[in-house]
């Protein structure tokens, strides 16, 4: 027995400790690669195992896994010190602190807040419509907020709108008893009275016991509801006027007592908006070049790698994700409302208000209270509105391709990229005061935020430094500047030629073939290892496939770069998706159903596009010059 129990201890010991067992042993059992292989290819080989496998396992911390190339190289002679720290900090990088600047001004004066409420409230309350609001605004906000702090700011309005369905949840949505009908059909409904109803007459005279009057639901599981004729107003003291009152007596709500929700469909709604959100954050990113990291990654490792290719900007991939994000959009509503809420769309999705349930009445004023504690909007929401629009203005006329672009007003070409903007933008956030630099009599000041404004500096200005380190993912900066280092490795070295040469035989499959199978693999990976480090393990030695077998590397980046943002089966997928579950809703299972399914519509909407519309955009049908050139400079 002891020599069991010890055992067991030991065991548990050795899995406590499978991180740093796992750090230890990876380098140690790699290490004969380069000693009995002395070159730069095998040398480079092991800095990446080491590196992908850290990654992968998150044995270490992200960020601090993506040093290991910076002392690695330098040992191995693969490059010098100063050549792997000028990778670490890239044009992208000042890009990315620019769009945090913005988003920081755009969370401390919420609003974020302001925009979600508004496009859900013009949404409705019915569940088919309220998850396509949630999700339609979480996707705009998505495209300039990380799928992180989007996710991580609906959700709570979120929650407030499902703890009301659940606070006024009695009865299921079949159950008819507790809508809310025109007058019309009341008085139809009086005329109707069957044996199965009992008809109590009050006056407020003859009245003994009032309180029969306003029976609880909660109480005897039954619907009470007045029929009020179009003449008699409705009582509020506990008396009612001359009316007919409907007991049904077959019909009662599934009320589950052994549940947090009131019934079943109660429930489904939940799961539904929970899931839409998530998803709707990772749609959302796939927009804009800075929507999410992974798509930064993918734009600064192609530009190193072909610098003559100037095909990649806001503006091009802006024009070929939009069209793959609405119909992802609206297959994935379409999905989740068949899965969780059924295929009456008629139901679930009316904008008609001659019906409205009471949770619906409910839950639309819970959201309109929310937005009226907003206030009306001020100076500093209209200085960061007008900001969000400039910069994305001058994101898209900077080179817009069909014409000439304001960067042609300079003698100098090549020197402004997208990255100058942001951090322009950024910058002059750090300089504008918050407050208003003129007095208005008439605009209305909200209660206490003026006491605490006279009290500050009134050349505050709107965003500070702290408010910029709150957002600012610096691990996602080194993660991104690791990949760097990989690559810039990958190329000096010859192992990405090298890999290359293994993926030959490769040669007979069409393109379309090699970019499914791309996309399929690393949606599969994804899923258990982070999305920005499966890509920056991924786009090196894709880029090298695709040299190899004259393909556009277009034509399988840019849909894997898409499909790696797909992690959507497990919490552990990606962080919108640990917070979504963390609410309770869920359940792992939930998730995988769901989550299989957008995943496939992903893929399927992915390579719908890039046979499409993305080959004249891009010039698909052709191996470009710049990858040409760049392949005989690999082979020199």
């Amino acid at each position: 027995m002891r020599l069991e129990t010890a055992r067991m201890d030991l065991f548990r010991r050795l899995w406590e400790a499978r991180k740093l067992i796992l750090v230890v042993m990876i380098p140690m059992s790699l290490l004969p690669l380069p000693l009995i292989h002395p070159s730069s290819e095998s040398s480079c080989a092991y800095v990446l195992i080491v590196t992908a496998v850290y990654w992968v396992s998150e044995a270490v911390p992200l960020g601090a896994a993506a040093l290991v190339p910076a002392f690695l190289y330098p040992l191995f002679g693969v490059l010098k010190s100063s050549e792997v720290a000028s990778e670490y900090f890239k044009d992208t990088t000042l890009l990315l602190m620019g769009v945090i600047c913005l988003a920081a001004s755009i969370e401390k004066w919420n609003l974020h807040k302001r925009i979600a409420l508004r496009m859900v409230m013009i949404a409705g309350a019915k569940p088919g419509m309220l998850v396509l609001g949630f999700m339609c605004c979480t996707v705009f906000l998505s495209m300039w907020l990380s799928n992180t702090s989007t996710t991580a700011m609906v959700m709570p309005i979120a929650e407030a709108v499902l703890q009301q369905l659940i606070y006024t949840g009695i009865a299921d949505s079949h159950n008819d008893s507790d809508t809310v009908e025109t007058q019309e059909y009341e008085s139809e409904k009086e005329e109707n009275l069957n044996k199965n109803q009992l008809e109590l007459l009050y006056c407020k005279e003859s009245c003994e016991k009032p309180e029969l009057c306003i029976l609880s639901e909660e109480a005897n599981g039954l619907t009470l509801k007045p029929s009020l004729g179009p003449d008699l107003p409705m009582q509020t003291n506990g008396y009612l006027p001359q009316a007919a009152i409907d007991i049904p007596v077959s019909k009662k709500p599934k009320i589950r007592r052994d549940s947090l929700y009131p019934t079943m469909r109660d429930h489904m709604i939940c799961k539904c908006l929970s899931l839409s959100i998530t998803y709707a954050a990772t749609i959302g990113g796939l927009i804009t070049i800075t929507g999410t990291s992974t798509n930064l990654i993918f734009a600064e490792q192609f530009n190193n790698r072909y610098p003559e290719a100037k095909v990649i900007n806001f503006g091009t991939w802006f024009i070929f994700s939009l069209p793959i994000a609405l119909i992802m959009l609206v297959l994935t509503w379409l999905w989740l409302h068949c899965l969780f809420l059924g295929c009456n769309f008629r139901e679930t999705c009316s904008w008609s208000k001659k019906c409205k349930t009471t949770r619906e009445i409910l839950s639309e004023k819970r959201i309109h209270e929310e937005y009226q504690r907003l206030g009306p909007i001020s100076y500093p929401e209209v200085v960061t509105g007008l900001f969000f629009i400039l910069m994305t203005l001058l994101w898209f006329t900077r080179e817009p391709g069909f014409v000439p672009g304001w960067t042609s007003l300079f003698e100098k070409k090549g020197y402004r990229t997208d990255a100058t903007i942001s951090v322009l933008l950024g910058f002059l956030l750090f300089l504008i005061p918050a407050r208003k630099p003129w007095p208005s009599a008439f605009s209305s000041k909200r209660k206490g935020e003026d006491d605490e404004q006279d009290k500050e500096d009134p050349l505050a200005p709107m965003i500070t430094w702290k408010d910029f380190l709150r957002l600012m993912p610096w691990e996602i900066v080194i993660l991104v500047g690791g990949g760097y280092a990989l690559a810039a490795g990958c190329k000096v070295s010859g192992l990405s030629m090298w890999i290359g040469r293994q993926l030959e035989p490769m040669n007979g499959l069409p393109p379309w073939a090699v970019t499914l199978l791309a996309c399929l693999l690393v949606s599969a990976v994804t899923e258990f290892a982070s999305n920005p480090a499966t890509l920056t393990v991924f786009l090196p030695i894709l880029s090298a496939l695709s040299e190899t077998l004259q393909i556009n590397p277009l034509h399988t980046l840019i849909p894997t770069t898409m499909c790696v943002s797909f992690g959507v089966m497990l919490p552990v997928g990606n962080p919108p998706n640990a917070i979504v579950f963390s609410y309770g809703h869920l359940q792992i299972s939930d998730m995988v159903k769901a989550g299989f399914g957008v995943n496939l519509i992903g893929v399927l909407v992915v390579m719908l596009a890039i046979t499409t519309w993305g080959v004249p955009l891009f010039q698909l049908n052709e191996f470009p010059t710049w990858a040409v050139m760049r392949n005989v400079t690999g082979n020199l």
